[in-house]
């Protein structure tokens, strides 16, 4: 593999994750989240009552900055702050039920346009991709690893 087919690579998988983001959100009606704030609410969805802190290791990022995502989070009506009834200190996420109906509707978005491009694709070059999918998830759990 050579620098420039990863360099076309994480070109290509960017380039995806751009287009099949604003268009969902145009799509859906909205204003597309930061991608910092979107992180976030992915983490909560998997874990909900994760910790600011445990978020923050999770995520790579300070703790302080977690916390800012979060204000932005709760002010916008998207996550819920609640105490850790065994440790007052600790405030435990959740998604409200305007997140989780904001995410289903951009997921909804996502796989309509995912399948309406694949739809216009050679079915070789289709297969081929669908066929890769186990492989770009391990990508992607790889990938997390070396952060």
């Amino acid at each position: 593999m050579t620098d420039e087919t990863l360099a076309q690579l994480g070109a290509a998988l960017g380039d995806l994750h751009r287009v099949l983001r604003r268009t969902a959100s145009q799509r859906a009606g909205r204003v597309a989240l930061p991608d910092a704030q979107v992180e976030v609410l992915r983490l909560v969805q998997r874990q909900p009552g994760i910790s600011v802190r445990e978020a923050a290791e999770r995520l790579g990022t300070a703790a302080n900055t977690v916390s800012t995502l979060v204000g932005e989070l709760t002010a916008a009506g998207l996550l819920n702050r609640d105490r850790d009834p065994a440790d007052r200190r600790t405030v435990r996420l959740g998604l409200t039920d305007a997140a989780r109906e904001r995410i289903a509707a951009y997921g909804q978005h996502r796989r309509d346009l995912l399948a309406a491009a694949l739809v216009g694709l050679d079915p070789a070059d289709r297969e081929r991709l669908l066929a890769a999918v186990p492989a770009l998830s391990r990508l992607a759990a790889l990938a997390a690893e070396q952060r």
